[in-house]
C-alpha cells in the first residue's frame, strides 16, 4: 500500500468526523438554535442510555464468538495500559501547566482515553480492502478486523463510563456545587430547576459530609487516649476510604454500556442464543437488527454534540494554549511511542500471538485522538464543555496527519 493511498484511507474517517462536527456547530448557532443547551442535554441522555448500549451490544453479539474471545484476552489489558499511561502523563501535564482544578479531570481524560470505537471501525476495514494490504485476504481481514474493533469499542466504553466518568465527576462536582447561578429572571425551564435542585442537594450532602468529618476529627484526640496507635492508624485509613467511596459513583460500574457489553458477549459466545438472534435466518434476528439500527445513531449524535459545544469554545475558553499543545504531544508523540514498547514486549513474551492485524490494532489504540464520549460526559456534568470542544477541535485537526504517519510506521514495523 502506497503512502498516498494510506494517507487517503486514514484521512477520510477523520474528515467525516470534522464535517459532522461542523454541522453540529451550525445547528448550535443562535439563528438556527436546534442544538441549544436543553437539546444537547436530552441528546446526551439518549446517547448514554440508548444509542451507545445498542451499538456495543449489537457489535459484540455479531462479531465475538467462543472461538475467538479466548485469543483476545490481552486487548483489555492493553487498553487498560493506555488509560494508565495516559492518566500519568495527563497528571504531569496539569501540574506543569497549572491548569485550573475544575479542568484537571478533562485534561487527564483527554490524555488517557482514545477514540477506541468509531475510528477503528472505519479505518480497519478500509485498510483490509486495499489491494496491497499487508494483512492478507481482504474478507478474512475485514471479518477479524471488525471483531477486534468491536471488542475495542466495547472495552473502551466500559473504561470510559467507569474510570473517565468518575475522574471528570470527582474534579468537576466541587466546581458545580459551589456555584448555582440563574442569570435570567422570569420563567425557569424544568431542566434548569431539576439541575439546580440536584446541585443544591449535592451541596447539602457535602456540607453534611464535612460536618461528619469535623466531628470525627474532634473525636480523634479523645479516642486516642483509650486506643492504641495502631487502632488510630486503621481508623484514619477507614475514614479516607469512606471519603473516596462517597466521591466515586460505583453505580456507573453497571452503566448501560457495561450491561450492554456483558449482554453482547453472552449472546456471542452462547451458541443457542447466537443461533436464535444472529444471522439473517435467525428467528429473533429482528432484535439484533433493531439494536444495530439504534446503535448507528450513537457516533453521529456524539459528534454533533461536540460540534455544538465548539460554539461556546470559540467564544470563551479557560483552557490555555500550552495545555492544548501538551495534550497533542501526549496523544500523538508520547502515547504511540509507549504503545510500541508495550506491544513489542508483549510479542517478545508471546502474549499476543503472531497475528499481524491483531498487533496492528493494539498499536493503533495508542495513536488515536481523544474519545468523543468525553464531550458527552462534560455535557452531563456541565463542566469544561467549551474547553473540551477546543481540545477536540485541535485533536481531530491534527489526527489527519498524525494518525496517517503512525499507521504507516506501524505497518512498516509489522511487515
Amino acid at each position: 500500500m502506497g503512502f498516498v493511498d494510506l494517507f487517503v484511507v486514514a484521512l477520510v474517517p477523520v474528515l467525516k468526523t470534522l464535517i459532522i462536527t461542523a454541522v453540529g456547530l451550525f445547528l448550535a448557532l443562535e439563528r438556527v438554535n436546534l442544538l441549544g443547551s436543553a437539546a444537547r442535554h436530552y441528546l446526551n441522555n439518549l446517547v448514554f442510555y440508548i444509542f451507545t448500549p445498542a451499538l456495543v451490544a449489537s457489535s459484540l453479539a455479531e462479531t465475538v464468538t467462543s472461538s475467538n474471545i479466548v485469543s483476545l484476552w490481552f486487548m483489555p489489558v492493553n487498553i487498560l495500559l493506555t488509560f494508565i499511561i495516559g492518566s500519568a502523563l495527563g497528571w504531569l501535564l496539569v501540574k506543569i501547566t497549572r491548569t485550573p482544578i475544575e479542568l484537571h479531570g478533562l485534561v487527564i481524560s483527554c490524555c488517557a482515553a482514545g477514540n477506541l470505537g468509531n475510528l477503528l471501525l472505519i479505518i480497519i476495514p478500509a485498510v483490509c480492502v486495499e489491494k496491497n494490504s499487508p494483512f492478507g485476504d481482504s474478507v478474512t481481514c475485514s471479518t477479524n478486523g471488525k471483531a477486534y474493533a468491536s471488542l475495542s469499542m466495547a472495552i473502551g466504553a466500559v473504561y470510559i463510563w467507569t474510570y473517565i466518568y468518575n475522574i471528570i465527576r470527582a474534579y468537576g462536582v466541587q466546581h458545580n456545587t459551589s456555584t448555582v447561578n440563574i442569570e435570567d429572571s422570569g420563567e425557569v425551564p424544568d431542566l434548569l430547576l431539576s439541575d439546580s435542585c440536584t446541585k443544591l442537594l449535592s451541596s447539602q450532602d457535602r456540607l453534611q459530609s464535612d460536618h461528619m468529618d469535623h466531628e470525627a476529627q474532634l473525636a480523634v484526640p479523645l479516642i486516642g487516649y483509650e486506643t492504641t496507635h495502631e487502632g488510630h492508624f486503621v481508623r484514619k485509613i477507614k475514614q479516607h476510604i469512606k471519603i473516596w467511596t462517597q466521591r466515586i459513583n460505583f453505580k456507573m460500574l453497571f452503566a448501560p454500556s457495561t450491561i450492554a457489553t456483558i449482554v453482547g458477549i453472552i449472546i456471542g459466545v452462547t451458541s443457542l442464543l447466537r443461533k436464535l438472534m444472529i444471522g439473517n435466518e435467525a428467528p429473533l434476528h429482528v432484535i439484533d437488527s433493531s439494536a444495530s439500527m439504534l446503535g448507528e445513531a450513537a457516533i453521529p449524535a456524539m459528534t454533533l454534540i461536540v460540534g455544538a459545544n465548539l460554539l461556546r469554545g470559540l467564544k470563551k475558553s479557560a483552557v490555555g494554549m500550552w495545555v492544548v499543545i501538551g495534550i497533542q504531544v501526549v496523544r500523538y508523540v508520547a502515547m504511540p511511542l509507549s504503545g510500541i514498547c508495550v506491544v513489542k514486549a508483549a510479542r517478545h513474551f508471546g502474549l499476543v500471538g503472531s497475528d499481524s492485524l491483531y498487533q496492528f490494532v493494539l498499536l493503533l489504540q495508542y495513536a488515536l485522538p481523544s474519545a468523543m464520549t468525553i464531550g458527552t460526559i462534560t455535557q452531563l456534568f456541565e463542566v469544561g464543555e467549551s474547553e473540551c470542544s477546543v481540545i477536540m477541535l485541535w485533536n481531530y485537526a491534527l489526527a489527519s496527519v498524525a494518525l496517517t504517519l503512525w499507521t504507516t510506521y506501524y505497518m512498516w514495523i509489522l511487515s
